[in-house]
């Protein structure tokens, strides 16, 4: 096809949303060293696929990679890594063929890897770098021709108040600087690009939402199935009249990537460009009913299984009543520079909102910190003008000491009212106390409900969602591409009402084991509690969730059954393994470095790793010919699991979609659960203006800094 076609006015439109979105400072893509005399390599194609059932999405993702230089190259190819997501699955295609890779420790995978480079042998990785991307290392990519890969991972979705959001993230932050010194990207995808996504429930759906992508074709196949899908192909903008353009047959077939430069000069216009994250949101029906929900996988005999429980409570929360304080501890490092005069407005529109028994504090952060306000002051006019004006000369700059600006928060609080902190944050801990321990103590010893914004993929999310929940409080992934209304509504209910405090789980019977999470501690208005666990004892089980609501003890049971034989979901016993390392690393962060048991403890995050076939902080995935795994001494685990895997997700794709509720004949909760609506402004002393305030206007600052130079 020759590369001038034209794709009609509809697939243009759509090419032209996917690549006019002004590119962040850094994106999924492929890597080179910045200032390297080595050819661009090209993303050929990119195609996504998501099959999310019931509580858990799998992601599988391909990919053309194309060397256009006369010399063999290694493809370093990096994009986020998604919230809570497990890598399953890397194929790398050798002579035709795809071959699996399996799980290694990290160190022992990367010198195969180097030794394999080295002699010239198909050889490919896939290492997770922190909490911040999945690198994954191809080699060689052949003078003149392509590489094919996939990869597969796996990652629980929940619902809040009824509404579902999945992220396909794409843009990278720009936080890590050290790595963006170093490499340049290639973020173009070519030829091809799609997204497609099955999204099957056992309640009806009323509505999905994709809030930056329009051009996404939304297809309801069932009550509870719909199906998502965009598409688009690399072509050159129609020209008004093609015999004015003497190059116009200059133009190289497709079958012949271009470089930048020939691209721009030749008017094409790529398939996409991958800088956006793809959000979609689902809404169940209303008056849905508090369910517990079970999907399990055993295989028949005496092996263990393994469960995922999760709990939908009623809408039983009241609505807080009294005047609070509320701390606002913003970030105004560096990175807010230019975007400053909508936070300044965003915060004159939110202020004068606050009720007259609320009061107000306002920490400001970068280099060091500062109580702008000077301590709380009551919402008047009298107060908010001069402060406004005051903060409209404030100058945004410099690195992120981030503890600082907790500290400073922290200072002052009146033991008598009861105190929120609302912390909005896009980057890392670059300055002062870093030490994720220090964090964590100083909010354990504070008697303050954290709410954390936390924006963009590369942030650290580990430090803030722990910091969130040692202080009972919950932290929200905000991504630029949200629908940033919806998602402030939705933390608007949990901080105007009631919480479950002193949550406790139990299970009797069943012999059940190795739950996860361990501890529970708060559950929020419209919260899903999700558990994890092993069984060996099929059966009915006693199901009790206990909590004190403001003071009065809560207590809800059920009876469920536990089955002898589920083959459906393989992919939990990863979904279990992952969360069980999360946890590890939860306990390990209150350890000093150094301590003993910290190195116990990573040698048996490692085992569990690499018994399930994960990749993490200490292993990787590593594919090679198959007689090198053989000389190696590594066994095909992982492409066994894979096997069972896929021909799991083949029998479930050509079932119909049914309920997984639990305790239809013993309901555990009386009333419907709370299900978002658009309507209503919330009650009590915190509504929609104050989350606009914190959204609306920091999001905005957020993507003008990225679209700044």
């Amino acid at each position: 096809m020759n590369i001038r076609t034209f794709l009609g006015t509809a697939a243009l439109s759509a090419i032209l949303t996917l690549t006019t979105v002004a590119a962040p400072a850094d994106a999924a893509g492929l890597l080179k060293p910045v200032n390297s005399s080595l050819p661009e390599l090209s993303i050929r194609e990119h195609h996504v696929n998501v099959v999310l059932e019931h509580s858990y999405a799998v992601t599988t993702v391909e990919q053309i990679f194309h060397n256009p230089s006369a010399q063999a190259l290694e493809a370093i190819y990096s994009f986020p890594v998604p919230d809570h997501a497990a890598v399953g699955e890397f194929t790398y295609w050798i002579d035709g063929q795809p071959v699996t890779g399996e799980v290694v420790k990290k160190q022992q995978a990367r010198t195969i890897y180097e030794q394999e480079k080295q002699a010239g042998h198909e050889a490919a990785l896939v290492e997770q770098d922190s909490y911040k991307t999945f690198d994954i290392s191809v080699t060689p990519v052949q003078a003149n021709s392509d590489v094919r890969i996939k990869l597969v991972y796996i990652q629980p979705a929940h619902l809040d108040s009824g509404v579902g959001r999945y992220v396909y993230p794409l843009e990278d932050g720009g936080v890590d600087t050290q790595k963006n010194a170093f490499w340049s990207r290639n973020e173009v995808v070519d030829e091809k690009f799609s997204f497609n996504m099955r999204l099957a429930s056992g309640y009806p759906i009323d509505s999905i939402r994709l809030p930056q992508h329009a051009e996404a074709a939304i297809q309801q196949i069932t009550p509870n199935q719909w199906q998502v899908s965009m598409a688009s192909q690399g072509g050159a903008l129609p020209k008004t009249d093609p015999s004015s353009d003497p190059s116009a047959d200059q133009i190289p077939e497709a079958s012949q990537p271009l470089s930048a430069e020939q691209i721009s000069a030749a008017g094409i216009v790529p398939a996409a460009s991958l800088n956006q994250d793809i959000v979609v949101y689902w809404r169940h029906s209303q008056n849905l009913p508090g369910t517990l929900d079970l999907i399990s996988y055993k295989k028949s005999g005496t092996t263990p299984g393994t469960f995922m429980m999760t709990l939908t409570p009623g809408d039983d929360l009241g609505v807080l009543q009294g005047g609070r304080d509320w701390v606002f501890v913003l970030d105004v490092s560096g990175s807010m520079q230019g975007k400053y005069t909508t936070l300044v407005e965003g915060v004159r529109q939110g202020l004068a909102k606050l009720q007259p028994n609320d009061r107000f504090k306002v920490v400001l952060f970068n280099n060091a910190a500062t109580d702008f306000s000077g301590g709380f002051k009551p919402a008047t006019a009298e107060v908010i003008t001069p402060l406004l004006n005051k903060l409209e000369q404030y100058q945004p700059g410099s690195g992120t000491d981030l503890y600082s600006g907790l500290a400073q928060g922290l200072k002052g609080l009146d033991t008598d009212r009861s105190t929120a902190m609302i912390l909005v944050t896009d980057g890392v801990a670059n300055l002062g106390v870093t030490e994720k321990k220090r964090f964590l103590d100083l909010l354990e010893k504070a008697d303050v409900r954290l709410f954390t914004f936390v924006m963009g993929n590369s942030a650290n999310r580990p430090l803030l969602n722990r910091m969130t929940e040692v202080s009972n409080g919950f932290a929200i992934s905000v991504s630029n591409a949200d629908d940033i209304v919806g998602q402030l509504m939705l933390a608007t209910s949990k901080m105007t009402h009631q919480a479950m405090r002193d949550v406790e789980l139990k299970i009797d019977g069943g012999r059940v084991t190795d739950l996860t999470p361990e501890q529970i501690n708060s559950l929020y208005r419209g919260e899903q509690l999700t558990v994890l666990g092993h069984y060996r004892q099929p059966g009915p089980v006693q199901i009790s969730l206990t909590g004190k609501v403001g003071g009065q003890q809560r207590h809800y049971t059920t009876e469920i059954t536990l089955p002898g034989e589920s083959l459906l979901h393989p992919e939990l016993e990863r979904i279990w393994a992952f969360a069980t390392l999360e946890n590890m690393q939860a306990k390990m962060d209150y350890l000093e470095e150094g301590d003993s048991s910290n190195e116990d403890t990573k040698q048996a995050m490692t085992d569990l790793a690499v018994q399930y076939d994960l990749v993490t902080d200490y292993t990787s995935m590593l594919i090679v010919r198959d007689e090198v795994f053989k000389q190696l001494n590594i066994e095909r685990n992982n492409q066994q699991r894979v096997a069972n895997e896929n021909n799991a997700r083949q029998q479930r794709l050509q079932q119909p979609v049914t309920s997984q509720r639990a305790d239809s004949k013993k309901p555990m909760f009386n009333q419907s659960h709370h299900r978002a609506s658009l309507g209503g402004g919330g009650s009590g002393a915190i509504g929609h203006w104050i989350l606009l305030l914190i959204g609306a206007s920091l999001l905005i600052q957020y993507r003008n800094r990225r679209r700044a130079p």
